[in-house]
């Protein structure tokens, strides 16, 4: 299938960009990798009068380290952010996920920020957003504001970005010292949406903490919190800190532990029947994901060790 007819417009600069969109409103949509709205346009799915090219707008493929956050332009592709040093160190989750973002010919030209503004429930990127406190700073001609990831998300494939506004770079948050982080989906085939996946990030008592416990998992957990894929309408947190916070990492296995686990988590996914799958399948695998990545967890051999299950 081709895409309707439509205008096509490449701004040299961000003033252009958001000129043009002030200018076209609710005809316009805008293009960076095209990774999802390529395949919408040719589908007829949406049918927008022009389209804004942002590839030729210098300053926006920025990839910064600062101490709270790693800053990510609107058109660092997927491939660029999984392979940055310095972002997957300062944050794990995003080289944990990202490796499970599709293909490689996709990564290599979709955009983060992108994938965040198509508000796929169905996406990596838009749950981690959430997992780590991120935000998304967008920008008008008459101004910019800064929206955090618990107020951009308002519903399946929909953001509150407005129709003259740009998502000009997304800020993903970093976790204390001592967080362990990981990330896992299961999908019929490796770069396919997931069926369900999960994002967890729990601190734990580092060594020589006061009160922290000496055995092979490490000290007691001080916080967690996870995020999922494909099993809710818009990406939420869960913080588990309730469930998890008086055990210690030696815990987590515990028959009890686990039970509360599993309950927490199947109140908080709200997934649907489809296709593909169950509601009561995803959730079972919501629920079977956070208990096995939880352990992997426990078994890093150091506080600051990254498991991608």
């Amino acid at each position: 299938m081709k895409p309707a007819p439509f205008g096509y417009h490449a701004p040299a600069d961000l003033d252009e960009a958001l000129a043009l969109l002030a200018e076209l409103g609710p005809d316009a949509k805008v293009l960076a990798g095209g990774q999802s709205l390529v395949p919408v346009l040719n589908m007829r799915l949406a049918n927008p009068a022009h389209l804004v090219d942002l590839n030729r707008v210098p300053g926006l493929d920025h990839v910064t380290v600062e101490d709270d956050a790693v800053v990510v332009g609107a058109l660092v592709r997927h491939a660029a952010l999984l392979s940055h040093s310095a972002a997957r160190t300062a944050q794990p989750l995003l080289r944990q996920a990202l490796s499970w973002v599709a293909h490689p010919a996709i990564r290599n030209r979709g955009t983060t920020v992108g994938s965040i503004v198509h508000a796929d429930p169905s996406g990596e990127m838009p749950t981690i957003l959430a997992v780590t406190d991120g935000s998304v700073l967008l920008r008008s001609a008459g101004g910019e504001r800064v929206v955090p990831a618990a107020e951009f998300f308002v519903g399946p494939m929909e953001s509150c970005v407005a129709d003259d506004e740009i998502a000009v770079e997304a800020r993903f948050g970093r976790f204390p010292a001592g967080t362990r982080t990981g990330f896992t989906e299961i999908a019929r085939r490796h770069g396919d949406y997931a069926l369900a996946g999960v994002a967890l990030a729990v601190q734990v008592e580092e060594a020589g903490d006061a009160g922290s416990s000496g055995g092979t998992g490490g000290g007691r957990i001080r916080a967690a919190r996870a995020g999922y894929v494909s099993v809710s309408e818009v990406p939420g947190v869960l913080d588990l800190t309730p469930v998890l916070g008086a055990a210690s990492l030696d815990d987590v296995r515990d028959r009890r532990l686990a039970d509360a686990l599993a309950e927490a988590v199947a109140a908080h996914v709200d997934p649907v029947d489809d296709i593909h799958a169950s509601a009561d399948y995803r959730r079972h695998l919501a629920v079977v994901q956070t208990q096995r990545l939880l352990s992997s967890l426990a078994g890093a051999a150091a506080p600051d060790q990254e498991v991608s299950a």
